[in-house]
């Protein structure tokens, strides 16, 4: 709509219900009385504009903030989310045909990025002029985030209820001390303190219930004896935190709050304070551990030596553990973890213990030959180090591996609800330690190495400008993995997801022929593994469907082994295909078009169930996936938080966070108070055409696929201004390599470098399974809020992962061993910013 218009958009939208209909004139001159003529012509010029037929096929992929599918309308098809359907239904009933009334309103939704960003822009033209005071601490509180320490909260043995009554303290000294209950179990109390008291752990003290004199005849000179677990000072209030002294019994007390509790619960209420923090924590768990780029590899210690024993697959990290693979499909990944590169992680346990590994394969005669070497590796070949990188980069199979290595202990295998076991059936059940054949597995395992891919392009393209000297090629078998002498084993497992694979995957490749129903596609390949309702293949070209699509599926070899069933038209619906479109998964329609399928493998499966293989991923010992995730998510290798999905936007939401003594750390906790992150930095591009986040998760959605950046970060910790202290800029943004060194010198000069790769991808569906028994015991107590957890649980949409690769980077650009050690110190120093700022705005 032309501007001239524009302040008579209701009046337009008031009469395009009423085109064509004989009293359109009318209702127009009534509507348009207070106008001049000349506006009144052009209102109905452009009401005839848009009542004109249109032929054009919208396509809002990548344009709006939701997923598009195929839509047709009278033979044209469209690609539109829900949102831009509801609209168009809706101005077809007003106009009664595809106008270009129609077309311009579903290309201006309320989910539109050009629109949101015209919107925001005019708001800010528009808004109240606010102070950079309160525009910087406004940022601050919209990006400060709660940190969560994954899979750690209180576990309780009986329920706690809420409960104030008047007590009072006597101490070993005599001296008393009044106070109130908070909440009290039968092995437990909470005391608030009128002011802070100086009390020890493990101190002895005598509790008077005063309030309970009356319903209990207590002892009125000894009361009952309490030891004191911590003191707490919360939201300007001290707490005392207490359990009782088993030495020193009190059975009718104790009988008496047992049945005090159990009458009074629904009363008082259960605390479930504890319940819902684990709720929110294994929240976060479960949306970022599978989501997390690092493979968490499991290292036993036998004899002083360490071997690597397990691995964690992910959606995002197995791409490490296929680069591994040779071409039989073996795993490979113990030549990345020998014992020399294990025992160097291990001696630097207690310092910033990370190794580089430099990798790249050579393929000769089919057969795949591993080179790896690391930067403490290529220290000790000075002579070799531009050859094996400038010869490296060069290559397609090119790779940089971060290896960061912690201590673990199996006890962490076991991860307990936050209630107790008399709440239910399946509490008990899961409150139940690992059984012993397991933990018999896990018994040697003592340290957890996190692999993480920090390739980048940027990276690679600097590296392959390294001269070498060619004669020098035949060195580098130094470096390479002898196929002859074979890797300690790794057994990889899968994270497990209840609520998203249903049905176990078998081994089966056998020819495939598949096609549209309307015949439009058509094309043979390989399924790689069957369920009795999916079905995965590849095809050697790209497939030309649509995900949600209905296909045809003929299995001619499977065919010729049974009369009973026709497997020559079977009907599936598509629900994936990988980036390269060349592996489809399957699952077979719903409801009568798909039961020939669903019968046909179930059959199949029964009957050759002893013959047909899973993946090797598939567990030896039940359990063990789930014990491994446990341990792996207590020692989050990286910075990662949340994005909650709130209307159309997606907002920070909760972080997890693995220790605070890093540069990084320190940066990201510089300006929120003690357990919180801020994440504003990230967000700084926002009114730029394409903002990091905004514009990565689009792109994340139309792709499918992670996305990764680089991004740079001058950090100066003695800088009170949020936006000088921390001065981000994305590797794609600079000119070149000079504007890059450039950079790191500056930020190096005013404080620390930091660099981070950035990894946003889409979550999945949480495993209810873990949830449920918590959910409900919150329900029975407090359904209100029961239902605000199963929203949250719902409502998260992608996480971002920054991978630290600040060394990695600075070895990249030249940087001696002893700048890189002085950048990884915190420190605090001021300096002038004019060299970085100007760096910044080129």
């Amino acid at each position: 709509m032309e501007k001239e218009l524009q302040q008579y958009a209701d009046i337009i939208e008031q009469l395009k219900s009423s085109i064509g209909a004989p009293e359109f004139n009318q209702i127009l001159m009534q509507l348009t009385q207070n106008l001049p003529s000349e506006k009144r012509f052009l209102i109905k010029m452009e009401l005839k504009r848009l009542a004109k037929p249109c032929v054009r096929s919208i396509d809002l992929r990548g344009q709006v903030d939701g997923e598009c599918k195929l839509f047709e309308y009278r033979g044209r098809k469209h690609y539109l989310d829900d949102v831009a359907i509801d609209v168009f239904n809706r101005q077809v009933n007003i106009f009664g045909n595809y106008t270009f009334g129609v077309y311009e309103t579903v290309m201006a939704t309320e989910n539109n990025f050009r629109v949101m960003r015209e919107r925001a822009e005019q708001q800010a033209l528009q808004g109240t002029v606010k102070s950079d005071a309160e525009t910087k601490q406004e940022n601050l509180h919209q990006y400060s985030i709660p940190v969560v320490n994954l899979l750690n909260y209180a576990h309780r043995n009986q329920e706690r209820m809420n409960f104030a009554v008047a007590v009072e303290i006597q101490d070993e000294s005599g001296s008393q001390y009044k106070a109130s209950s908070v909440d009290i179990s039968t092995e437990g109390l909470r005391l608030k303190l009128p002011k802070e008291y100086r009390f020890r752990p493990e101190q002895k003290l005598h509790i008077f219930f005063r309030g309970l004199e009356d319903e209990f005849a207590m002892d009125k000179r000894s009361g009952i004896v309490y030891e004191v677990i911590t003191t707490k000072f919360e939201k300007s209030n001290y707490y005392l935190i207490l359990k009782r002294n088993r030495q020193f019994p009190s059975p009718s007390f104790d009988k008496f709050l047992d049945n005090f509790i159990h009458g009074n619960k629904r009363r008082y209420k259960v605390n479930l304070t504890n319940t819902i923090d684990a709720i929110i924590n294994k929240t976060a768990e479960q949306y970022i551990s599978p989501c997390s780029p690092s493979l968490p590899v499991f290292i036993d210690s036998i004899n002083d030596a360490l071997l690597p024993r397990y691995a964690m697959l992910n959606t995002i990290n197995k791409d490490i553990l296929d680069y591994w693979k040779d071409e039989t499909g073996e795993i490979k990944l113990g030549y990345l973890l020998k014992p020399s590169r294990l025992a160097k992680l291990q001696a630097d346990a207690d310092k910033h213990n990370e190794l580089y590994v430099y990798c790249f394969t050579h393929i000769q005669n089919g057969a795949v030959y591993f080179y790896s070497a690391s930067t403490r590796e290529l220290e000790q070949k000075e002579s070799l180090k531009s050859v094996f990188i400038g010869f490296g980069s060069r290559k397609v199979s090119w790779r940089v591996f971060k290896l960061t290595m912690s201590t673990m202990s199996p006890d962490e295998a076991h991860c307990p609800l936050s209630i107790p076991d008399d709440a239910g059936s399946v509490a008990k059940k899961q409150n139940t330690p690992p059984s012993a054949r397991l933990m018999a597995k896990l018994k040697r395992l003592q340290y957890l190495v996190h692999i993480t891919d920090i390739t980048s392009e940027s990276g690679q393209r600097q590296y392959a400008a390294l001269k070498f000297d060619r004669s020098h090629l035949a060195h580098l078998r130094i470096f390479a993995h002898p196929r002859n002498k074979q890797p300690a084993p790794i057994r990889p497992y899968r994270y497990r997801f209840q609520e998203q694979r249903m049905e176990t995957r078998y081994i089966l490749r056998s020819p495939v022929v598949l096609s549209g129903l309307d015949e439009t596609i058509q094309c043979k390949g390989i399924s790689e593994d069957i369920s009795i309702s999916g079905l995965r293949l590849e095809i050697p070209g790209e497939f030309d469907g649509e995900k949600g699509s209905l296909v045809k599926i003929a299995l001619p070899e499977l065919q010729a082994l049974t009369t009973k069933h026709d497997v020559t038209g079977l009907i599936y619906e598509v629900v994936y295909y990988n980036t390269d479109r060349n592996i489809v998964h399957l699952r077979a329609a719903e409801g009568e078009p798909g039961a020939a399928a669903r019968k046909f493998f179930d059959n199949l499966i029964k009957q050759n169930k002893q013959a047909l293989k899973t993946y090797p991923e598939e567990e030896e010992i039940p359990g063990i996936g789930h014990a491994l995730r446990c341990i792996n998510a207590r020692h989050t290798p990286n910075f990662a938080f949340l994005l909650a999905k709130n209307g159309i936007r997606y907002e920070a939401d909760m972080a997890v966070m693995n220790g605070l003594n890093s540069v990084s750390a320190r940066m990201l906790t510089h300006f929120t108070g003690s357990g919180k992150t801020n994440v504003e930095f990230l967000y700084r591009d926002k009114n730029l055409e394409a903002p990091l986040m905004l514009h990565g998760i689009k792109t994340m959605r139309l792709e499918n696929q992670p996305l990764r950046q680089e991004l740079f970060i001058a950090y100066d910790p003695a800088r009170k201004n949020s936006k000088l202290a921390i001065l981000p800029k994305l590797d794609k943004d600079f000119a070149n390599d000079d504007t890059r060194k450039s950079f790191i010198t500056e930020a190096l000069a005013r404080g620390h470098f930091i660099a981070m790769q950035v990894i946003l991808t889409t979550t999945g569906k949480p495993d209810l399974d873990m949830l449920q028994a918590e959910l409900s015991y919150v329900s029975m107590y407090a359904l209100h809020r029961a239902k605000e957890l199963e929203e949250k649980i719902w409502g998260m949409g992608a996480s971002v992962h920054l991978v630290d690769m600040t060394s990695e980077v600075m070895m990249r650009f030249g940087y001696d061993k002893a700048t890189i050690s002085r950048n990884s110190q915190l420190k605090a120093i001021s300096e002038s910013t004019a060299q970085i700022e100007k760096i910044l705005n080129n």
